[in-house]
C-alpha cells in the first residue's frame, strides 16, 4: 500500500511553527479539492479556516515548507494548533472543528493505512475520476473571504 511516493510516516502529523494555523493547502484546478474547498467554506461561519491555492505563489511556498510537490500536489495538507497533518488525518482534523461534524474523530475506528490507502488511491486518480478544471476558480466574495490573501505585485 506504501510506495515511493507516500513513504510510510513521512505524512504523519508534525509540528509546523512557521505555517499559520487553520491554514489549508489545496490544489485549486482539482474538482475535488475545490468541491472541499466550497464544502468547508459553507460550514465554516466565521472564516476560521484559510486556503491557499498550491498554484499561488504562497501555497506553493507552503506546500515546499511541508514536502508537497507543488507541482504535482497529491497530498491535502492543514496546520492546527501548530500541527501539521496531512491526507485522511487533515480531513477528519477540519471536519471535527466545523458546526455539526464533531462526531468525526470516530472515523478513526478505520485503520490509518486503509484511510489513506482510500485517500491514496482517489488523490492519484482524482484527474481521471473527476476531471480538472482548465482555469483557477472565482470565488464570491463569500467565498473569498476563506481564501489566504497573496502578497500584491
Amino acid at each position: 500500500m506504501f510506495n515511493e511516493t507516500f513513504p510510510r510516516g513521512r505524512w504523519q502529523s508534525r509540528p509546523s511553527l512557521d505555517i499559520p494555523d487553520n491554514t489549508i493547502l489545496f490544489d485549486e484546478v482539482c474538482v475535488v479539492c475545490s468541491k472541499w474547498f466550497r464544502f468547508v467554506a459553507e460550514r465554516d461561519p466565521h472564516a476560521r479556516f484559510r486556503f491557499a491555492a498550491i498554484q499561488g505563489p504562497t501555497g506553493r511556498k507552503l506546500a515546499e515548507s511541508l514536502g508537497i510537490d507543488p507541482d504535482s500536489p497529491e497530498i491535502n495538507a492543514v496546520v492546527i494548533d501548530g500541527r501539521a497533518y496531512f491526507r485522511s488525518d487533515a480531513a477528519i482534523e477540519v471536519l471535527r472543528r466545523l458546526p455539526g461534524w464533531r462526531w468525526t474523530p470516530l472515523l478513526r475506528v478505520v485503520p490509518r493505512s486503509i484511510r489513506n490507502g482510500l485517500y491514496d488511491v482517489i488523490a492519484r486518480n482524482r484527474y481521471t475520476l473527476f476531471g480538472r478544471m482548465n482555469a483557477c476558480m472565482v470565488p464570491t466574495p463569500e467565498l473569498q473571504r476563506h481564501l489566504v490573501q497573496e502578497p500584491s505585485k
